[in-house]
C-alpha cells in the first residue's frame, strides 16, 4: 500500500469521527442553554438591581457555589422597579399594605360634625323701637316745678319738668337719636334731641354744649347745666314732644319707660 493511502482515514473512521463531534457539540449547546436559563431566573434585570445587581451577577459568574446577599429595590437609582412592583401587586389584588399617601377612610358612624343641637334656642323678644330704653337726663334725682304748673316766671303754664341741680353738672342723651342746638330767649341755650320715632327730647337753660350736632348715644354726655334765658338759678328744665304734638307731661314717659325721676 502507498504511504499516501495508508495516512488517509478510513470511511468508518471519518463517520466516528462525525459522530463524536456532533455529540460535543449537543453537549456544548446544553450546557450554554442550562447556564443562560440559570442566569435569567437568578438575576431579572441588571437595569432593575443598578450598580449592586451588577456586581451580583459578576460573583454568580464567577463562583456559581456562592449565594450573595440579595439587591434591594433602593439600590435602583430612581427606584422605578420598586414602584413597578407595588403597582403590579395593587392591580393584581395584594393590598395588604396600603401607601401612607392613602386618604384614611372615616370611621363607621356619626362625625363630630354630624352632632345636631338637642335644643333649639328660642327667639328672644325684640325691643319696641317706639318705646326705647332710657336713663335719666341727670345724675341726681328729685324735681322741682311739675308739668302744668302756674307762675308769674311763665305766659300760661309750665311745658316741663324741671331738675334743681348745681350749675355746671353733666346733661346725658336719654336714648339714642341726633342733636341740634339752638338759643331760645326764654329757654336760654337748648339741646334738642331727636329720637329714632320722632320724639323730641328738651334741654333748656344750658351753660355750655359739649355735643352741638350729629347722633348720640343713651347716656352721651351732651351739655352742661346753667341758668341762661328766663331762669332764676341753675336747673334743668325737661320737656318731651312726641312728633307732629307739642309738650307732654314727661313724668307719665319716664315712669312708662320704667324710671322714676322723683
Amino acid at each position: 500500500m502507498a504511504p499516501e493511502a495508508a495516512a488517509r482515514p478510513t470511511r468508518a473512521e471519518l463517520r466516528l469521527a462525525a459522530r463524536e463531534q456532533s455529540r460535543a457539540q449537543r453537549r456544548g449547546a446544553a450546557k450554554a442553554a442550562t447556564r443562560a436559563a440559570l442566569f435569567r431566573v437568578a438575576v431579572p434585570s441588571v437595569a432593575a438591581l443598578g450598580v449592586a445587581g451588577a456586581a451580583a451577577v459578576t460573583v454568580i459568574q464567577e463562583q456559581p457555589d456562592r449565594v450573595p446577599p440579595q439587591a434591594a429595590a433602593a439600590d435602583a437609582p430612581d427606584n422605578t422597579a420598586a414602584r413597578q412592583s407595588a403597582q403590579q401587586a395593587v392591580a393584581a389584588g395584594d393590598q395588604t399594605q396600603a401607601s401612607r399617601g392613602d386618604a384614611r377612610q372615616p370611621l363607621a358612624g356619626a362625625q363630630p360634625g354630624d352632632a345636631r343641637p338637642t335644643d333649639t334656642p328660642t327667639a328672644q323678644p325684640t325691643a319696641d323701637p317706639a318705646k326705647p330704653k332710657v336713663v335719666m337726663p341727670v345724675a341726681q334725682h328729685g324735681l322741682g316745678e311739675l308739668f302744668g304748673a302756674a307762675g308769674t316766671h311763665w305766659a300760661k303754664r309750665h311745658t316741663g319738668i324741671d331738675f334743681p341741680v348745681d350749675g355746671g353738672s353733666e346733661v346725658y342723651a336719654v336714648t339714642d337719636g341726633t342733636i341740634r342746638t339752638q338759643w331760645n330767649p326764654f329757654y336760654g341755650y337748648m339741646s334738642i334731641l331727636k329720637m329714632p320715632d320722632g320724639t323730641e327730647a328738651w334741654f333748656c337753660h344750658l351753660r355750655a354744649y359739649k355735643v352741638r350736632k350729629g347722633p348720640v348715644k343713651q347716656g352721651d354726655v351732651i351739655a352742661f347745666v346753667g341758668s341762661s334765658g328766663n331762669s332764676t338759678g341753675p336747673h334743668l328744665h325737661f320737656e318731651i314732644r312726641p312728633q307732629g304734638s307739642g309738650p307732654v307731661d314727661p313724668l307719665p314717659w319716664f315712669l312708662s319707660n320704667g324710671l322714676d325721676p322723683r
